[in-house]
């Protein structure tokens, strides 16, 4: 069975083809910088034969013709038409509570995502014209959407809801959601088989850090708790992201600075962050600014890493005894700096990271603590795109 894994942003298209069950790569690539005045499209296959090129690409529907060109070309390709293509499984990554596991998506089932633009504004248009173009190139595929929120949804109520009148949640379902999930899901598997306990009797923190980034609370493979709430915006410091700020703040911007709605959404989503305070969002950067003497660098990096670490503590109170914290995304898979700066001080907790382990880089699973650490400390590559295949395999076998 062939799944073709999407995750279509509003300006790019990340896909994957996979062979199931055996979980096989098919092909892999990107289509970047979608409506811009120069577009860039990256593209393999399991051959190991390689495309690149940069042109316009005008719309998402042109990405997907590209991609469906290069699934069959003879020299880059891996199928030969494209009816070939079992089905096409999109992340999706506001379900609200209306979706909370892996769903075959019809009609209704995509008017339902677009109620939902209001929550993910940012991200649930783009993965609905993900899923009308596919529908159009790959016609005879079955879609299938797997959500984002879909793993938080075992959070229980006292977590997910927020101290406002009830009318709020009851008419228009402002609780927290959380995102990642399809992250969290898949490195909370692969911790779990790797410490060898069965799934039910596991305790994780789970990180997920990269341009957005949040953390989860898991109990039996579970979650029980996560830093994002309505929105992507809530929790940690991000690469863009304000995450937690006093609510006051945006009242202020608007009635003493005479911001807009759309001003303020925009300044904490886009402007804020590593951004707000460096200039930039790469982690590598920020970084390199601080060695040289960059005091605001600095001073973000010291922010970035206490809010892991209070978020740290506010999580192993929450599950009362911790197996192993899992670090996992872009910079929680590769930056030292980060995972130490987030665990030193935590030694009286049980968590010690030893300093030499914790400057590789995580290509696979590597364990990061000490040898006297009583909570494992792992950095776990994710793959939400496997996952997400999985996810799709199991609901159409």
């Amino acid at each position: 069975m062939k799944i073709l894994v999407i995750n279509s942003g509003s300006s790019s298209i990340k896909y994957q083809m996979y062979e199931m069950p055996a979980e096989k790569v098919l092909a892999a690539g990107i289509i970047e910088r979608i409506g811009e005045k120069q577009g860039h499209t990256r593209h393999s296959n399991v051959q190991g034969n390689t495309y690149s090129e940069d042109k316009p690409v005008a719309h998402h529907q042109e990405g997907f013709e590209i991609i469906a060109r290069l699934l069959m070309d003879k020299q880059y390709g891996s199928i030969q038409q494209p009816e070939e293509v079992f089905a096409v499984s999109h992340r999706v990554v506001h379900g609200g509570e209306l979706f909370r596991k892996t769903t075959l998506i019809d009609e209704a089932v995509k008017q339902k995502i677009k109620e939902l633009f209001p929550l993910a504004p940012l991200h649930n248009p783009p993965n609905l014209t993900g899923i009308e173009v596919a529908q159009k190139v790959f016609f005879k595929a079955k879609q299938v959407a797997v959500f984002d929120t879909a793993f938080h949804q075992s959070m229980p109520e006292k977590a997910y809801r927020y101290a406002i009148p009830h009318s709020f949640y009851q008419e228009h379902g402002i609780r927290a959601y959380g995102m990642h999930g399809t992250s969290h899901r898949y490195v909370t598997n692969q911790a779990a088989n790797y410490l060898q306990k069965p799934l039910e009797q596991t305790s994780l923190i789970t990180l997920h850090l990269g341009n957005g980034c949040s953390m989860a609370a898991i109990r039996g493979g579970k979650c029980i708790d996560t830093t994002m709430g309505l929105s992507p915006l809530a929790g940690l410091m991000m690469g863009s992201r304000s995450g937690d700020i006093d609510p006051t703040v945006p009242y202020f911007m608007g009635t003493k600075l005479g911001m807009s709605f759309e001003e303020i959404d925009q300044l904490l989503n886009k402007k804020s962050g590593l951004t707000g305070l460096t200039g930039s969002n790469d982690l590598r950067d920020i970084l390199k600014m601080s060695e040289g003497g960059d005091t605001q660098a600095q001073l973000a990096l010291d922010m970035y890493t206490y809010r892991i670490k209070k978020y740290i503590g506010a999580y192993y109170a929450a599950l009362g005894r911790v197996d192993a914290l899992v670090f996992t995304a872009g910079v929680g898979e590769n930056s030292s700096y980060v995972r130490w700066h987030a665990c030193e001080g935590l030694e009286n907790m049980g968590i010690r990271l030893d300093r030499e382990k914790n400057e590789c880089r995580a290509s696979k699973i590597i364990e990061l603590h000490s040898g006297q650490s009583p909570v494992k400390v792992l950095a776990i590559p994710t793959n939400e795109e496997l996952e997400i295949a999985r996810q799709s395999f199991e609901l159409l076998k």
